[in-house]
């Protein structure tokens, strides 16, 4: 499936990687001005987040129906596993039910975008937790008015960080002062990514989403089921 270039208007955004599942709706107009926007965040432990209850409030809030939504941004992580698979999923069934644009986007970029609204400029590091004692970590220069990525995304161990935090290193992240205390937290907001959306025209269909995974995921099978007399 492919598909044209051109402003999208109204926008569902998904942005589960972190601890904060988050649900946006956007609507702008055709020169990008934003004529409504709401974000329904979900924080309660244990990810027991409603995906499709959270949309719905988000809709009412901006007074549309699901049949309005135009595109689906969602957050590709790196981040929660199954986060991301969930929001893939939402926007790969709603695709396929309604035919609308779809695209992912790095929940990094979310972070360092929304960084850069709260007024943090300058040089410093994203770090998400990337479990088994790693960090997923990304280096960016922020000004007002520009991002610029200065090294790939990479996995890092705990002590490289932690050079970093004592050498005055700014560290950001949805949940940075876990580990290191110096560091602010920053959540990948859903509105962001639906901004972000916005400029971007790279649509794919559901199938080529996936989540942005650093190591090489390992799946043991099952054994064969017991033969029982």
């Amino acid at each position: 499936m492919k598909w044209s270039g051109g402003l999208r208007m109204k926008i569902l955004a998904l942005e589960f990687s972190s601890p904060q599942r988050r649900v946006a709706v956007l609507n702008a107009d055709t020169h990008g001005k934003v004529l409504a926007a709401s974000e329904v965040v979900d924080a309660s432990p244990g990810r027991t987040s409603k995906p499709l209850a959270m949309t719905e409030q988000a809709l009412q809030q901006t007074g549309l129906q699901r049949e309005q939504i135009e595109c689906i941004a969602v957050g590709l992580g790196p981040g929660s596993y199954t986060g991301i698979r969930a929001a893939i999923s939402l926007g790969q069934g709603w695709q396929l039910a309604r035919g609308l644009k779809l695209i992912g986007i790095s929940s990094v970029e979310c972070i360092v975008a929304q960084a850069q609204a709260d007024g943090l400029v300058g040089e410093y590091s994203v770090v998400i937790d990337a479990q088994r004692e790693e960090f997923y970590l990304a280096e960016w220069n922020v000004c007002a008015e520009t991002t610029r990525e200065l090294g790939p995304l990479r996995l890092a161990s705990r002590p490289e960080i932690q050079e970093r935090e004592r050498s005055g290193g700014i560290l950001i992240g949805p949940e940075v002062t876990r580990w290191f205390p110096s560091g602010r937290i920053v959540f990948p907001s859903a509105t962001v990514l639906a901004q972000l959306a916005l400029r971007r025209t790279d649509f794919v269909s559901g199938e080529k989403l996936t989540p942005i995974y650093l190591r090489e995921t390992n799946f043991i099978k099952a054994p064969p089921p017991r033969q029982i007399s």
